[in-house]
């Protein structure tokens, strides 16, 4: 192996699969981290508290240590991104947003000349804090350069879709991007057309049957699941891919029934599709493709996707899924806001959220079931905030938490979001916070795509490994890590759920430094302390 202080390089795949020259990042200069052409090895000490109750009601809290071992690949595949809903908003704007880095293009709008970024991607964005300077400075370097990850510019993208629009065409009916960015990359996405997908009228909005004409033909339920396997498989094959990542942005569907003996189960589930029962979604049906192909699927509308058979299915098949609901606008905000006034000892007692927004999204939304779906992703995002503080809160109290959510064609994929948050205070007092949001939808919503699919891919690569067990292994196939850019985060059995946003992007920093083998970041500033 190499020397402990060895440069950290991450050699990335080019658009012809050949790989970039190593270029060094930084140095890690310990014992605890080893180099090969191939991997990053690092061994790391999570500490922990272990807190048990006695019988008097005396809380005994015990610190503990466990030693894990990470390894990392360190060659990043070419890695292909199959879009459910490709020809919506947000697939043609990632795929012209791409395009635009990939040609390296300016365009001009009333404001002046752009350039294409990457703003609103923490992976792509944003920074981490590494440590201090021998004077005690922050030095911060972005998060993509923590491990070695995909390039999103060099990502392939294709995918399904109900209506048969071209990539160019589905853009100019989007109306998100200007129109001097949409005129340069027309051309390259005329010839984008997406493949038939699956449409079962009874999950999303009747208002949708209009731009249902690129199907799979039939209703046999397993032959919808084969066809989209080989879909993948050819998309894989004809673009030279090493691993392809499937991820619904489709119309968000009704909630499917949960059924004893249908969908319970893994073998319930298969012999549902089989007989293609009425209460197997179309994302399902779409996930369980996936899963069977061995491709991680990421669900990013708040219907139940994951049905408990298939949650089975993904653990049975070692194969990653992530869900629900892209968190984008008004619901990212929310987790942050609510997440400072508990932890500031405020107590909100009502949450008022109401929404207009004119996207397609928008009318899908229209539609009452449909709307259920949405309000439930919306309205659990608090739950775990108010559970730990019970000083503000007793036992099952929860604030009053409406979400309304209204179409209204004129405003386009900009979305007005208005919250009121109604709070008890010192004394009896009372402190009301209104805040008025208005957010291109589509523009929020594509780099949490590119952060889902850079993310679900990394972790193919990262294995661990406790003192307990002989051999590395992946993470548990419920990507929790996710969590940060979902508003209803799947996780594990017996794993609690955390939508406090701090404590998200705390987890995504503190598990890319265990595999570099450094310490948790902590705040405790101590190096300024003692004199």
């Amino acid at each position: 192996m190499a020397p402990p202080n060895a440069e950290i390089s991450h050699p990335t795949a080019t658009s012809n699969g050949t790989l970039n020259s190593p270029t060094p990042l930084f140095k890690v200069n310990s014992p605890n981290v080893q180099y090969t052409n191939d991997h990053i090895f690092s061994k790391y000490t999570y500490f922990n508290t272990l807190v048990k109750k006695q019988a008097d009601g005396t809380l005994i809290a015990e610190p503990t240590e466990t030693i894990y071992e990470f390894k990392t690949e360190r060659t990043v595949p070419r890695v292909g991104v199959m879009l459910v809903g490709w020809g919506g908003n947000n697939g043609s704007t990632l795929t012209a947003s791409i395009l635009s880095h990939k040609k390296k293009l300016t365009w001009h709008t009333r404001t002046g000349a752009h350039e294409p970024n990457y703003y609103g991607s923490v992976t792509q964005s944003s920074t981490v804090r590494l440590g201090v300077d021998p004077e005690g400075n922050d030095i911060y370097v972005p998060m993509k350069d923590m491990l070695p990850m995909v390039d999103p510019t060099e990502l392939v993208i294709g995918g399904w879709d109900i209506s048969g629009k071209n990539l160019a065409e589905a853009m100019e009916r989007a109306k998100v991007l200007p129109y001097d960015l949409q005129r340069q990359v027309k051309d390259d996405m005329v010839n984008m057309v997406p493949l038939p997908s699956i449409y079962y009228p009874d999950f999303i909005a009747a208002n949708q049957e209009d731009r249902a004409d690129n199907l799979i033909p039939g209703n046999n339920k397993r032959a919808h699941v084969n066809q989209i396997r080989k879909d993948i498989r050819d998309f894989k094959a004809n673009n030279g891919l090493d691993k392809v990542i499937v991820l619904w942005t489709a119309n968000t569907e009704r909630f499917a029934e949960l059924i004893d003996g249908v969908n319970d189960t893994a073998d319930n589930f298969l012999a549902a599709v089989e007989n293609s029962h009425d209460e197997i979604a179309p994302s399902s049906i779409f996930a369980l493709a996936a899963i069977e192909e061995g491709a991680p699927f990421i669900n990013g509308s708040p219907q139940n996707t994951f049905v408990p058979g298939l949650i089975q299915l993904a653990e049975r098949h070692h194969t990653f899924i992530g869900g629900d609901d892209f968190k984008s606008g008004q619901t990212k905000m929310k987790s942050a806001l609510v997440d400072f006034l508990v932890n500031a000892g405020i107590k909100p007692v009502a949450i008022t959220s109401y929404n207009h927004l004119g996207n397609n999204d928008g009318k899908n939304l229209s539609s009452q079931r449909q709307f259920r779906s949405k309000e439930i992703s919306k309205s659990t995002v608090v739950d775990d905030m108010v559970a730990a503080n019970h000083l503000l809160y007793a036992k099952n109290e929860h604030p009053d938490h409406t979400v309304v959510i209204k179409y209204v064609p004129s405003v386009g994929d900009s979305k007005r979001a208005l919250d009121e948050y109604e709070c008890d205070i010192f004394m009896g007092g009372r402190q009301s916070i209104s805040m008025y949001n208005i957010c291109e939808d589509s523009l929020l919503a594509s780099p949490l795509i590119i952060d889902l699919v850079v993310m679900t891919e990394l972790m193919t690569r990262l294995q661990y490994k406790t003192a307990d067990m002989t051999k590395f292994s992946h993470f548990h196939s419920v990507l929790s890590i996710l969590s940060y850019m979902l508003k209803a985060p799947m996780v594990s059995s017996g794993t609690p759920v955390v939508n406090a946003l701090s404590r998200q992007r705390t987890a995504i920093e503190n598990i890319f430094r265990a595999a570099v083998g450094l310490t948790a970041n902590n705040e405790m500033g101590l190096e300024h302390k003692i004199w």
